[in-house]
């Protein structure tokens, strides 16, 4: 027998598939958050005077850009708690997911640190700023503008790698469609509106970021 489509059940429960998204949205803006302020200081320690801190940064990249995300999420969610740290499904996903990210970032930022010119830094040098003064008023935004679309392709890496989410029960938008999907039994209608709000909300994230490019010149 022939498999024919049938969106009522889907249209019925769009609700829900949009109230997924709008939480994976959330997973992954807090996990960029997070993972931007540990990419930063990864980027600093990777490019910095100190051999200890060039270690460290790599280290950490190169273990963590090994590991299956998935297998950070389920550490962080059941072996976490064995040491007495105990997250909630959020808490320990976006946690996970910045860890993930800031590695990446890491690298980002170091290549984005390494494009600033010297003769900038000498620049702010003559006039008197200090080390730090040059980091955060003439080295980081340069650098920021640099890494811009390196950034937004992580965020909609992150955005996408919400889904995983799924596989501790939170509520996103791949395990609404999933939910769905067992209840309804229909596969084909729950996973092609599914992949239409993933490809759709990253093109718009996509544009979004295209606009911020052009806005802010590159060095």
């Amino acid at each position: 027998m022939g498999y024919t489509l049938n969106f009522a059940v889907i249209w019925a429960n769009l609700d829900k598939l949009l109230s997924g998204l709008a939480l994976g949205l959330g997973l992954a803006l807090g996990a960029v958050a997070m993972g931007t302020v540990i990419g930063l200081i990864g980027g600093f320690a990777s490019v910095g005077p100190s051999k200890l801190g060039r270690r460290i940064a790599g280290a950490y990249v190169t273990v963590i850009r090994n590991l299956p995300i998935l297998v950070i999420v389920l550490l962080a969610y059941f072996a976490l708690p064995e040491y007495g740290i105990r997250l909630d499904k959020v808490q320990s996903f976006v946690a996970s997911l910045a860890i993930y990210a800031g590695a990446y970032l890491t690298e980002v930022f170091r290549a984005g640190l390494v494009s600033v010119p010297k003769g900038v830094v000498e620049a702010g040098r003559a006039i008197g700023l200090t080390r730090f003064q040059i980091s955060l008023y003439v080295v980081m935004p340069i650098m920021l503008r640099n890494a811009l679309p390196a950034l937004g392709s992580t965020f909609i890496s992150l955005f996408k790698d919400t889904s995983i989410a799924a596989a501790i029960a939170i509520p996103e938008l791949t395990f609404q469609a999933r939910k769905i999907n067992v209840e309804s039994f229909r596969v084909v209608e729950t996973w092609i509106v599914a992949s239409g709000l993933y490809i759709a909300t990253c093109l718009v994230i996509a544009a979004g970021l295209r606009s911020l490019e052009r806005r802010f010149p590159k060095f």
